[in-house]
C-alpha cells in the first residue's frame, strides 16, 4: 500500500545467527544436546555479541 507521499511501508525482517561451542560429558549424541540445551534454558550458556556470525535482511512484507 502506497501512502500519500509516494513513499510504501515494507516489514524488514532481521535475523543473526550465533554460536558458540560448549563441551558436555555424555553418554550419546542425544544426551549432549539434551544436556547442552538445558544448560542454555537455565542461562548457563549465554552468548555475546562476540559470537555473532551473520546477520540477513529480509523483506518479511509489503503494505
Amino acid at each position: 500500500m502506497n501512502n500519500t507521499t509516494g513513499l510504501t511501508t515494507y516489514q524488514v525482517e532481521i535475523v543473526e545467527t550465533m554460536s558458540c561451542i560448549v563441551e558436555v560429558v555424555a553418554i550419546d549424541d542425544s544426551s549432549a544436546i539434551l544436556q547442552a540445551r538445558d544448560m542454555y534454558r537455565n542461562e548457563d550458556i549465554e552468548l555475546f555479541y562476540d559470537d555473532l556470525i551473520d546477520t540477513k535482511f529480509n523483506i518479511f512484507d509489503k503494505k
